[in-house]
């Protein structure tokens, strides 16, 4: 007899407790320590260890990790964060286009997939000169609430990672986020209320002078959005482009989702949105492998309107983004 979906996560979670790769890991504030996902990144904290978003009493507690290959092999995904930050992975060459990404992988705010939907992408952003940032938000599971806390924590990634935009030479104009599934859940709302969440989180937070606008997103088989909960939710006049992508009927609930979110964002005239549902795939789909099918495709499709709009010119150019946002911010002020 097959095991149920629900016996499945249930064993998920029993490994990912019993196959922790490291021993617990404090910093001399007495935070837990992440671990790499892929060697050779950088991980810095989201925020500093008083911040008034964090739950100071489970801050030391380690994460929990677990493998595809029994805790020998590389991440696939982790539970239990508590202090959430950021793995940064600089492009090889980022002098041909300073642009970053910052990824949120899926889970259904039960686990994140920072493996295949987080690590996976380093090497393939990398060709493209992008950079990688892998975001390790807050979960439900762990007694957090997404449209709160782990969206609170997307919008500080940006501030974080444009805050250090001249340090590790990245173009400030060229940061952005990709969401999967529930990370999705984070990059849709990350398009809309980063004003809100600046009024919110100022001082005393050592970012409160950086903006948490993301300058692009993606969102892909995205969880409900925030038009799903109010189909009146206000978009800002300088709105970023979005960029949509998810099966039809195969995934049929996330497709109704991306709907939600394009529909508005198209009936108000937003530029360079752009959207595509795909006939044959199911949720989340492999690009390599003997199974290829259109949906396969989905990050060319991507990286197509991403270098349309700029985004891989050379840093400190203007982008077509840029100045699309600049002309529909003037229009709709009018």
């Amino acid at each position: 007899m097959k095991p149920t979906l629900a016996a499945l996560f249930l064993l998920t979670i029993a490994t990912c407790f019993a196959q922790s790769q490291s021993p617990a890991r404090t910093a001399a504030d007495g935070a837990f320590k992440p671990q790499l996902i892929v060697p050779g990144g950088l991980i810095l904290p989201l925020y500093p260890p008083t911040s008034p978003l964090l739950k100071h009493e489970r801050l030391h507690e380690p994460e929990n990790y677990n493998s595809a290959t029994g805790g020998k092999g590389p991440i696939t995904n982790v539970i239990n964060i508590h202090n959430p930050s950021i793995e940064v992975h600089l492009a090889t060459d980022r002098s041909l286009n300073g642009a970053a990404v910052i990824v949120a992988p899926r889970g259904g705010h039960k686990i994140l997939w920072v493996g295949p939907e987080g690590g996976d992408y380093v090497p393939i952003f990398n060709k493209a000169g992008v950079s990688t940032i892998i975001l390790r938000n807050r979960l439900r599971v762990d007694g957090y609430e997404p449209t709160t806390d782990a969206v609170n924590d997307a919008l500080q990634a940006i501030r974080l990672v444009r805050g250090h935009a001249a340090e590790w030479k990245l173009d400030p104009a060229k940061i952005g986020m990709i969401g999967f599934s529930a990370g999705a859940e984070l990059s849709a709302p990350a398009a809309l209320f980063f004003d809100e969440f600046a009024k919110k989180n100022g001082a005393p937070d050592p970012l409160a002078n950086v903006s948490a606008r993301p300058d692009f997103v993606g969102v892909i088989y995205p969880g409900p959005t925030p038009f799903t909960r109010n189909p009146e939710t206000p978009i800002p006049a300088n709105v970023p482009p979005s960029f949509i992508a998810c099966a039809g009927s195969g995934d049929r609930v996330h497709a109704l989702w991306a709907t939600d979110y394009f529909t508005p964002m198209l009936k108000a005239t937003v530029p360079n949105l752009e959207m595509h549902i795909y006939g044959r795939g199911g949720h989340g789909v492999k690009r390599t492998g003997p199974d290829q099918i259109p949906y396969s495709t989905w990050l060319d499709r991507y990286m197509d309107w991403f270098r349309d709009l700029g985004f891989l010119d050379k840093p400190g150019a203007e982008t077509k983004a840029a100045r699309d946002v600049a002309a529909f911010a003037k229009k709709a002020k009018k």
